[in-house]
């Protein structure tokens, strides 16, 4: 009896045994439930843009496992969400998305290298997929290679328009980058690295083709560095973009200037002062008026100033050059007959200054241009000059027209005195050393230039 009692007992706890066993092995042979993550709460990253799965991949079974994945992540699990793209990864080998969300996740532990590998596995799949070109855009630029992520970020706008907040970053992004290449461009510019300026202004104008001072800068580094043509046509580039810039206009004439184009410097100079006044350029302009009128002039004036002695037809150039606006309102006696002027390069000079009275004629119709300039006869000269600028300033001269100037080699009673006496009072001429005078000395062709600009500078004042 006790045995067969415990017989049934123990088949009774044998078959519980294999219930329990059954019911064991049937939890664990049971598909496992995913992990879900915890109810959406405020998203971690809420720049990143989902890697949505487009066309028959929506319908893959990695389409849920993926979307699980992008949860995690804005959860702010990182290997939750990891776990979710590579599982999704394996059951769909080509769900790239998925790709794209592994490229998320290394961008939100900033493995910046990783995730651009990840986005350009994506892209390589879809060279359109806006998602990864926009993620492949922000690891570009948390790398520092800001052309490249604004070019990724202007593919993802251009495959999918909806990116509207991206615009917007990429505008601010193109105004950074520009401000930066405008700071570099001109700090090598001051530092006289003028290649380097260079490349930074033709990459900020690249990034604004339409900014007038871009251009202007630019033609600035290349005429301190040579090369004029390309500054010439960068500063008419500005120039055509804003037309109302004095500076503009003031460059392109200093680059005609340095290429020896003095008459269309002058032009350009002249665009310049009508837009805004400048007394200094207004000054170089008419000194490089007088320089073109130099260099326009025969060769027997241009080398006056380095002459030993100088003759009156070159004295004559001179005084009828320089006192141009003086003798204009002198008044005009009759034209004396001259006989030996007709072939001298001097005749215009020689007519104006001898019709005003500066310069004689000689009783028997001779000027004699080759004849040399004695100090005595340029005294005369000046002389008449200084009566000619008192006559239209009564008031220019009282002092030096009543002084009496002694000299150790002339005497007062000498013809040539009053003439000397007034030129050196005024200033216009200057003693030796030793004080004398000099008449019968050839005067060289520096003291001719320093008398007639005297002269010249007396006149301008006068007539003020």
């Amino acid at each position: 009896m006790r045995t067969g009692w415990f017989r049934p007992a123990i088949a009774g706890r044998t078959a519980l045994g294999l219930l329990l066993a059954c019911a064991l092995g049937a939890a664990a042979c049971a598909p496992k439930k995913p992990v879900l993550p915890p109810p959406a709460g405020a998203a971690k990253f809420p720049d990143f843009v989902y890697p949505d799965a487009p066309g028959s991949l929506a319908s893959a079974p990695a389409a849920a496992t993926h979307q699980l994945g992008w949860q995690w992540l804005q959860a702010g699990d990182l290997k939750q969400a990891e776990r979710s793209f590579a599982a999704a990864l394996k059951g769909t080998p080509g769900f790239f998305p998925a790709e794209a969300g592994l490229g998320y996740v290394a961008l939100a532990r900033k493995d910046n290298k990783a995730a651009v590998t990840h986005f350009e596995r994506a892209i390589a799949a879809d060279a359109a997929y806006a998602p990864a070109l926009a993620g492949r855009g922000e690891a570009l630029l948390a790398e520092g290679q800001r052309e490249p992520a604004l070019a990724s970020f202007e593919a993802a706008v251009a495959a999918d328009p909806q990116l509207t907040g991206l615009r917007s970053r990429i505008a601010v992004l193109r105004l950074r980058g520009l401000q930066d290449d405008v700071a570099v461009a001109r700090s090598a510019a001051a530092s006289g690295k003028l290649a380097e300026a260079r490349t930074a202004y033709q990459q900020a104008i690249a990034a604004s083709p339409q900014s007038p001072f871009l251009y202007r800068e630019l033609a600035d580094v290349e005429r301190r560095g040579g090369d004029l043509d390309a500054a010439l046509a960068h500063a008419q580039k500005a120039a055509q973009l804003d037309p109302s810039d004095s500076r503009t206009f003031a460059l392109i004439g200093e680059i005609y200037e340095a290429q020896g184009n003095p008459a269309q410097a002058m032009g350009a100079y002249g665009s310049a002062l009508a837009l805004e006044p400048d007394e200094a350029l207004d000054r170089h302009v008419d000194e490089l008026r007088a320089r073109a009128a130099f260099a326009a002039m025969p060769e027997e004036f241009r080398s006056i100033e380095a002459s030993p002695s100088v003759t009156r037809a070159q004295v004559a150039a001179l005084l009828g050059v320089e006192l141009d606006e003086l003798l204009k309102k002198a008044p005009r006696r009759n034209a004396v007959l001259m006989t030996d002027t007709r072939d001298s390069w001097a005749a215009p000079w020689i007519q104006s200054v001898t019709r005003a009275g500066l310069m004689e004629v000689f009783p028997n119709h001779t000027f004699q241009p080759r004849a040399l300039v004695r100090r005595g006869d340029l005294a005369m000269f000046a002389s008449r000059a200084l009566s000619m600028i008192a006559a239209a300033n009564p008031g220019v001269g009282a002092d030096w027209r009543n002084a009496r100037r002694r000299f150790p080699d002339l005497s007062p009673s000498h013809l040539a005195y009053p003439a000397a006496s007034l030129a050196v009072e005024a200033g216009i001429m200057q003693t030796a050393s030793d004080g004398s005078f000099q008449l019968s000395r050839p005067v060289t062709g520096a003291e001719a230039v320093a008398t007639t600009r005297a002269l010249k500078a007396l006149s301008e004042r006068a007539a003020r």
